[in-house]
């Protein structure tokens, strides 16, 4: 899969799912390194949703002129076949913003 850089963001298909993962195609960012992307199969992911939620581990992100929600605490590990289409990139403040919530869930 090309640009499977980190802070890409996609459109992924999540399916099958269960229990209360997120379901339907969305869109997601990738935030494994480039280092791991280009030598393993899998990514690390965050699905975006539409539900705003003020949780401490989600930030909001306008994507394809939309609100839309990071996920963080849906982090997943995908196979690069699940990527769809290549919808753009984060800003350097949204990217840091996904960084410092993922450091902060992983040192709690």
């Amino acid at each position: 899969m090309k640009n499977t850089k980190r802070f890409s963001v996609f459109w992924f298909n999540p399916n099958p799912t269960i229990g209360s993962e997120l379901q339907k195609v969305r869109p997601c960012v990738v935030v494994s390194p480039e280092i791991m992307n280009d030598v393993v199969d899998t990514i690390l992911i965050v699905p975006l949703t539409s539900t705003i939620k003020s949780w401490p581990f989600r930030i909001t992100l306008n994507v394809l002129g939309k609100k839309s929600s990071a996920a963080c605490d849906q982090l997943r590990v995908v196979d690069k076949t699940r990527l769809r289409e290549y919808i753009g990139s984060l800003s350097p403040t949204e990217s840091k913003e996904i960084l410092n919530i993922l450091k902060a869930i992983f040192t709690y």
